[in-house]
């Protein structure tokens, strides 16, 4: 052996976990230490391309030798974490299957075996590299034996490096540790002796007998300490040497890396969620390319039509020349109807793009035809492009990943496939290329295409496969076929609607808006007595922290926080802070919608159409993006006047707003059954005042505004599982107040307190929440030991149940809805969701009947133990809404 490489498994997997964020896998299990761990491993031997190499694990009752020489060794260490103790198991399975020697034994410490191989192999002519960042291990360095701090750059620590940190040669680095003690294995050393003296010291004398032996030549208080603490000195000694006479293997093929089973590495991988240690795999990344068929002359077309339209269910996928759906133009179309196999019909080929789109427009407009696709929702906006209408949907693989895992949002076809099929597709970027030399989709040559494309409707078919029967298992697929997939095609018409803004207006709130925001930033100026950038934290920290001198409550790695959680907590006692929140507020409203709105809409429709996103929040809760129409404020002066510039395109039609009335608490009331809750519902009494009222002990019409202030603040902290530090701060009030207050509502609503309870209880027992649909979450947190992540996992476990039931809701509501519109024939059309609120488009003629049925039809979706409300607002705009 020339050269072997020791890992201190155990310190790359603390390192890693307190290093790392925290990171789960689809079971919601701890991973991000095993992670670090492989990705160190894997590093180290990429950059050093060892033979020889050992990873060495602390053993079973490894602290017994050592607690027989001092009871309190280690005592002050508390246990390791229950997830990092799983992932310390995994990581010994880890290097069995990928071929990486380990070594535990029983009653033996790391340290201890990592010094017995050390030393062996010294003697055996090697060269030695500890790769571990414990000091303790200094003491084992010498020509042959060096450390490598893996986490900073493979750094070397010779005996140079040693003798220049602590002033002592690695031979005394025992005695340097017996003469200051180690906090971190609680070895007591000499009281008041630091690194300075210690070394100075054994300079001097050699080792730690001489100096006790010299104890009276040393004057003062450290000569009395050596004579008085001599045997807390030799056994501190004791302690930290590193014994290397451990029995451990001595053949040199025990030491040798060996062959991986890659197919046993990469399952675990899969079960683990590492797509990127996955792509590092030799995974097959080709199919046999006889099985994917290019379809390019008018032959294999219509074999291929025959084929297909023979079939009940069809994979199809399209290619484009845009990501926007409304902007792209059909490239070509894949299908599949077997795993393995594919077929793709070009638009750009030998036969006319014409001829070809009315072919395939029979075989996919067909009622009883169910296609499956991965975030067909595209697809299907692609071919309307095309005057193409697909009628029915039998599966979307992105939703089904969705409903099984909400808490990831890695659904994309080429995390799934890797994930779950094991193949690393081909890359769009070899294709198409990035940047500025990205050429279009059209330019691609077409046999690129086709094996693109195949492969994409290949994989999407066999995922559905996997899928399908998990859904069934896991009691979401009536969720899946009921709510989620028919409201695909909801959505899609909302999006293609659009919906008009005023650009004129925007303009005009601009300048108002650059008006105010310029004079706030001179106020800010004059208050700061010089002039920065207010956008560069970095600058305003300096001004606000160290310039004015204000007290800072939160400081992070890279210094003073500006967020606006520290800005809110500082703005009522400095006027500088609220003037700089409301420049930010403002800035962000300028440049998120007054400048950018205009620069999204559609030049052909004059209309602004964003994309609704299925399977992002893990409540089930709708997102929207390019843009986000759904975080315009509503109740400020700036909002409403950006929500001005959105009104109807035509002058004879108005804008109905269509919004559940306090959504979730009713749903708080149906699921906890709170006699008093439901009562309050079922009169129809204001929920804020009768909460006051019960709480406060007042009559409803002795109800202040303060007292409803502050019972608004606990029915809704109520929902997000807020608690007493977190009311007293919205309340401006003290902790014992705000305790009292949620020690008086649980008492008016037991039942909600017992529900709460329940929501806890159940999360902790199976490990997630449902919704009243059966929408599932997954919150294995509930069981971290760490108390902020746990806490965390409590409030998902109340809140869920809620928001969840309320998303299911409105998305039943949008589906009937939508019925209702394409059966009345009225001149009306849903645009926008906002949560909790429909808005709609509709002649002035038939608003106020559509208003009408809508309230009939959304009061209705769901039979609660209390009424749901929809509140109707007609509006020349949305701000009138």
């Amino acid at each position: 052996m020339n050269k072997i490489y020791i890992i201190d498994a155990v310190n790359l997997l603390f390192r890693a976990y307190y290093a790392i964020s925290p990171m789960t896998n689809l079971k919601g299990e701890s991973t991000h230490a095993l992670y670090g761990f492989i990705r160190s491993v894997y590093k180290l031997i990429k950059d050093f391309s060892p033979d020889y190499l050992i990873c060495v694990f602390d053993g079973p009752d490894n602290k017994k030798s050592r607690t027989k020489i001092y009871s309190e060794y280690k005592s002050h260490r508390t246990s390791m974490p229950l997830d990092l103790v799983e992932q310390l198991q995994r990581s010994l399975y880890f290097c069995e299957i990928a071929g990486i020697p380990f070594l535990s034994i029983e009653g033996i410490e790391a340290d201890d075996t990592m010094g017995s191989i050390a030393k062996w192999a010294e003697k055996e002519g090697s060269e030695v590299f500890l790769c571990s960042s414990d000091k303790d291990l200094c003491q084992l360095i010498s020509e042959k034996i060096q450390i490598i701090h893996l986490h900073k750059d493979n750094l070397l620590i010779d005996e140079q490096k040693v003798k220049d940190q602590y002033g002592v040669e690695p031979s005394k680095i025992v005695d340097f540790l017996a003469i200051t003690g180690d906090t971190s294995d609680n070895i007591p050393g000499l009281e008041g002796f630091g690194p300075k003296t210690a070394s100075l010291l054994l300079n001097q004398y050699g080792s730690l007998e001489e100096l006790l032996a010299n104890a009276s030549k040393i004057k003062g208080k450290k000569g009395e300490i050596l004579v008085q603490q001599e045997e807390i000195a030799l056994m501190s000694k004791q302690l930290a040497r590193i014994d290397i006479h451990i029995e451990i293997p001595t053949q040199p093929s025990f030491f040798q890396l060996k062959t991986p089973d890659i197919p046993k590495v990469k399952q675990f991988f899969q079960e683990m969620h590492f797509l990127s240690l996955l792509k590092e795999l030799p995974l097959d990344k080709e199919t046999p390319q006889e099985n994917y068929c290019l379809v390019n002359d008018l032959e294999s077309l219509e074999q291929l039509l025959k084929k297909l339209e023979q079939e009940t269910k069809i994979c199809i996928d399209t290619e484009t020349t845009h990501l926007h759906p409304m902007l792209a133009q059909l490239v070509g179309i894949g299908f599949a109807i077997q795993a393995g196999h594919a077929w793709y019909v070009p638009l750009n080929g030998f036969l006319n793009r014409k001829f070809v789109l009315e072919k395939i427009k029979s075989l996919l407009e067909k009622k009883e035809m169910g296609f499956i696709g991965h975030n067909i929702k595209y697809d299907l906006h692609v071919l309307k492009n095309e005057n193409i209408s697909l009628q029915s949907i039998h599966f979307d693989t992105i939703l089904a990943s969705y409903l099984l895992h909400p808490n990831t949002q890695r659904h994309s076809l080429d995390e799934l496939s890797l994930q779950r099929l094991g193949r690393e597709k081909i890359p769009i970027e070899s294709l198409i290329g990035k940047g500025k030399k990205q050429i279009s989709m059209l330019d691609v040559p077409l046999d690129l295409i086709k094996d693109y494309c195949c492969e994409d409707v290949d994989c999407t078919l066999q995922l559905k496969e996997q899928l399908e029967p998990q859904l069934q298992e896991q009691g979401l697929f009536t969720l899946f076929k009921e709510v989620e997939i028919p409201l695909i095609f909801v959505l899609a018409e909302i999006e293609r609607n659009g919906i008009y803004v005023n650009v004129k207006t925007l303009e005009k709130t601009s300048l108002a808006l650059s008006s105010k925001i310029l004079h706030l930033e001179e106020q800010i100026y004059e208050l700061s007595g010089q002039k920065f950038n207010l956008n560069s934290p970095k600058q305003l920290s300096s001004v606000l922290f160290e310039k004015l001198q204000i007290k800072p409550p939160k400081k992070t790695t890279t210094g003073y926080s500006t967020s606006i959680d520290v800005l809110d907590a500082l703005k009522e006692e400095y006027p500088i802070v609220k003037k700089i929140i409301e420049y930010r507020t403002l800035e962000k409203l300028r440049s998120t919608y007054a400048d950018s709105l205009p620069l999204q809409v559609n030049p052909v429709t004059k209309r602004i159409h964003c994309t609704f996103n299925q399977s992002i929040a893990a409540t089930g809760r709708l997102s929207c993006q390019n843009p986000n129409l759904q975080n315009i404020p509503v109740r400020t002066e700036e909002g409403k006047k950006i929500r001005q510039a959105f009104e109807p395109q035509e002058i004879d039609y108005s804008f109905l707003s269509a919004d559940y009335s306090q959504i979730e608490l009713r749903i708080l009331a149906h699921l906890s059954e709170d006699p008093a809750l439901i009562q309050a519902f079922n009169n129809q009494e204001d929920i804020h005042n009768y909460t006051a009222s019960l709480v406060f002990g007042v009559p409803i019409s002795e109800v202040t505004p303060t007292m409803r202030y502050q019972a608004k603040a606990v029915n809704f902290g109520i929902l997000y599982g807020k608690q007493a530090f977190s009311l007293s701060q919205d309340l401006n009030i003290s902790y014992k107040e705000a305790e009292a207050f949620i020690a008086t509502y649980f008492q008016r609503y037991q039942k909600v307190k017992d529900f709460i309870e329940f929501c806890e209880e159940t999360a902790r027992k199976t490990g997630k929440v449902v919704t009243i649909t059966g929408r599932q979450r997954p919150i294995a947190e509930i069981h971290n030991k760490n108390p902020s992540i746990r806490a965390f996992a409590k409030r998902l476990a109340i809140n869920t149940p809620l928001q969840g039931s309320a998303a299911d809701l409105i998305k039943i509501a949008m589906i009937q809805v939508d019925n209702y519109l394409k059966q009345s024939h009225k001149k009306a059309k849903m645009i926008l969701q906002v949560h909790d609120e429909l808005l709609f488009e509709a002649s002035d003629q038939d608003v106020l009947l559509l208003g009408k049925d809508v309230k009939q039809i959304m009061e209705n979706v769901m039979s609660l133990k209390v009424p749901l409300i929809v509140d109707i607002a007609i509006g020349k705009n949305w701000s009138e809404c």
